[in-house]
């Protein structure tokens, strides 16, 4: 008689969900990510739309946490889109060495404040086709700036957080940010967009990260099917 193997007391599970668009689906979504993140919002330090357009610009490929760090003298050299015009490149890459790409992101951040200056009157715009005209700011930056700071909502913020958890989620098939947005732009409600961003972020950063995800801490876990779950309870 052959000896019984022992089988782990629970087995991931690899598969699709039936309906994973169902509204009811969704609803369970939103609402296990605003009780899990009731306080979610944008983690760059700012005192302004300006502050804010600045740091999302450097947050490209670089952490929030290390943008934070190299703003603040930033700032207090050149506080505004004017000063930030006047400013030589070797003086801005040496202030945001730190945030990498600092050479491109020193033309970014100057022409930005050559751009809100000339064109906006030192006023950062408040659409999204005014924004797209800034140096350095596509749809993603564009979109923290009138979600976190001026509280439109005319597009979902997507990061690598917010595309990878999609996918996971099944919200999407998409790999591109633009056809990533489109996707759950049909499926959020429009009034949930901007929590929405803020909350899956910061679940991506805690939780369900990229690799091994902590899906048995994960407070949607008995939503989600996706193949590379490492703990599955149904």
């Amino acid at each position: 008689m052959k000896k019984a193997t022992s089988q782990p007391a629970t087995k991931v599970k690899r598969g699709k969900t039936a309906k994973p668009l169902a509204p009811e689906r969704i609803a369970a979504i939103l609402e296990a990510l605003k009780k899990a993140y009731p306080k979610a919002v944008c983690a760059l330090n700012h005192r302004s739309a300006w502050e804010l357009l600045v740091a999302t610009i450097l947050s490209a490929q670089c952490t929030d946490v290390r943008v934070n760090l190299a703003t603040p003298a930033l700032f207090k050299a050149f506080p505004t889109p004017k000063a930030m015009a006047a400013a030589s490149l070797p003086e801005l890459e040496e202030l945001i060495r730190t945030t990498g790409f600092f050479r491109n992101k020193a033309k970014s951040i100057q022409g930005a404040g050559r751009v809100v200056t000339e064109e906006f009157g030192g006023e950062v715009p408040q659409t999204m086709e005014e924004l797209l005209r800034i140096p350095g700011a596509a749809r993603k930056t564009a979109n923290v700036v009138l979600g976190s700071w001026f509280g439109i909502a005319v597009g979902v913020v997507v990061d690598t957080h917010v595309l990878r958890i999609s996918r996971r989620l099944e919200l999407t098939k998409e790999t591109t940010p633009e056809k990533v947005e489109k996707d759950l732009m049909r499926v959020i409600p429009q009034t949930k967009w901007i929590d929405f961003s803020h909350e899956v972020i910061f679940h991506g950063r805690q939780i369900c990260i990229a690799r091994k995800p902590k899906c048995v801490d994960c407070t949607l876990e008995r939503l989600c099917n996706s193949g590379d779950k490492t703990w599955n309870s149904h």
